[in-house]
């Protein structure tokens, strides 16, 4: 069974292949290179970042921040495939919030990594709201929320040299990661990136 979500007949996700949720998570966490990391998600989706997260066995805690409480809902309803393994996951969080305004505003807390699976690419957003959080200006916020040495890991379905120019800006390294898989249903290769910043 394939699982899809969409928003105003908009496609945003889906369970069919996971590999780009789940390389987000593990090429953040891997460059990272550090033990008993707290990790942060941006958007709960259909869980496969946060759950490939926690199947890292340098993850101390996952914590996500979901903008909809519907969305939360699906995970004590079961309505997504990884809901039961979530839910009982002691490592494991989530809260309602709006994403990019938790990380414009002063930290509660640090993180090692922070992993951002919301809009399609940095051109492409759900809202337009959310341009603020590819600027220098919000970049700076965002390094705020970092422990040093902590990474950001952005995934994107499309390239953006001004993205990468404004980490390069903020951040002291940067680079980015391609992660390539062939779509059966209509028998292409399909590439996504992954975009790395080290404070």
């Amino acid at each position: 069974m394939v699982t899809e979500v969409t928003l105003e007949h908009e496609f945003l996700m889906s369970s069919y292949n996971t590999a780009s949720e789940e390389a987000l998570a593990r090429l953040g966490i891997e460059w990272h290179g550090g033990q008993d990391l707290a990790v942060l998600v941006g958007g709960l989706g259909l869980g496969y970042t946060a759950q490939a997260a926690l199947d890292c066995s340098q993850t101390a805690r996952v914590g996500v921040i979901e903008f909809l409480p519907e969305v939360i809902s699906w995970l004590s309803r079961d309505l997504i495939p990884l809901a039961g393994r979530l839910l009982n996951e002691p490592r494991f969080s989530v809260k309602q919030d709006d994403f990019f305004r938790y990380l414009g505003a002063p930290a509660e807390s640090l993180y090692d990594i922070i992993l951002v699976d919301i809009d399609h690419s940095p051109d492409e957003n759900l809202d337009s709201e959310n341009l603020d959080f590819y600027t220098v200006a919000g970049l700076l916020q965002v390094r705020g929320h970092l422990e040093e040495n902590g990474v950001l890991a952005v995934w994107s379905s499309a390239p953006n040299e001004s993205f990468v120019a404004s980490l390069e800006e903020v951040f002291s390294e940067v680079k980015t990661e391609r992660v390539e898989w062939h779509n059966e249903l209509i028998d292409e290769d399909q590439c996504d990136l992954v975009f790395l910043a080290r404070r």
